[in-house]
């Protein structure tokens, strides 16, 4: 299998015709947002898989995409000392912060990074983040200079995924640039859903949301000074913001569909499982 290196994005949701992949691989850094304090799983950074905190999975596979600088984001002295304890690098912030975009933007401050410079935004709770996706969604940003930021999709297969308020869909334009996030079912197939919401249509075209997303630093700057907007707090989806305020978030089919993050004990057994059978 190709290294996440040798693999350049195609921009399969792209109509526009235009080439790119003979443009190189961009340098990116990588910030992973890890808070100790999670509702569901409490300490999850340093809950154990395989041996190893889970944080220190999602360090790996950011080091294995590529990318120039990879930093763990913490507001936690426990989650601190573990990853400086396998050789991460730490930026340490406030507490206070709402998202993991904001963490992001005081990293970029912090660090004062150039306002061009791409990041990364890789949830802490994704051990099994495939690498070659990590590099996808910054070279997707870095041949889209329209769009303010960018991430990826996975095609829906079942009717459950569809219909599942906990799978944030995502609908996109001829350019792969997003029309809207929703946890509703969208879009909408008014005559097939006229009679079963039971399976999907045979025509579907409905695409899972991945919380994996590339900003340019200056981007992020300019985020945390927009307002919220009612669409964001209603479908608690801090995308939205950025299309409430009229700016282009790309959008491309992840070119390997990561399996789920872990936000439950069940989540973290499957995980468990998954890369036990894989030793």
């Amino acid at each position: 299998m190709a290294s996440a290196r040798d693999l350049f994005s195609p921009c399969p949701l792209c109509l526009c015709g235009e080439s790119i992949l003979e443009n190189p691989p961009v340098s990116f850094c990588v910030v992973i947002p890890a808070r100790y304090a999670a509702t569901r799983l409490p300490g999850k950074p340093l809950l154990d898989i395989a041996g190893k905190p889970m944080i220190q999975h999602v360090y790996e596979r950011a080091v294995e995409s590529g990318a120039e600088t990879v930093i763990v984001a913490t507001d936690d002295a426990r989650v601190q000392a573990a990853a400086e304890g396998f050789g991460a690098r730490v930026c340490m912030t406030s507490s206070q912060h709402r998202s993991g975009t904001d963490r992001l933007a005081e990293v970029v401050d912090r660090l004062d990074l150039d306002d061009e410079q791409v990041v990364v935004n890789l949830q802490g709770d994704e051990p099994l983040m495939p690498p070659a996706v990590i590099q996808q969604v910054a070279d997707n940003l870095a041949t889209h200079p329209s769009a303010g930021m960018a991430t990826v999709c996975s095609r829906i297969t079942t009717a459950a995924e569809l219909f599942d308020p906990h799978a944030v869909k995502v609908v996109m334009d001829a350019e792969g640039m997003a029309v809207y996030f929703s946890r509703a079912a969208i879009p909408w197939d008014r005559d097939a859903f006229a009679s079963t919401t039971e399976e999907l249509p045979a025509r579907s075209e409905h695409y899972r949301h991945i919380g994996l997303y590339a900003y340019r630093a200056g981007f992020l700057r300019q985020y945390v000074d927009w307002p919220s907007c009612h669409l964001e707090e209603m479908e608690s989806l801090e995308q939205l913001r950025v299309l409430w305020h009229g700016q282009r978030i790309h959008v491309a089919e992840a070119m390997e569909a990561p399996p789920a993050g872990v936000d439950t004990e069940r989540d973290l057994e499957a995980v468990r499982a998954r890369l036990a059978a894989n030793t």
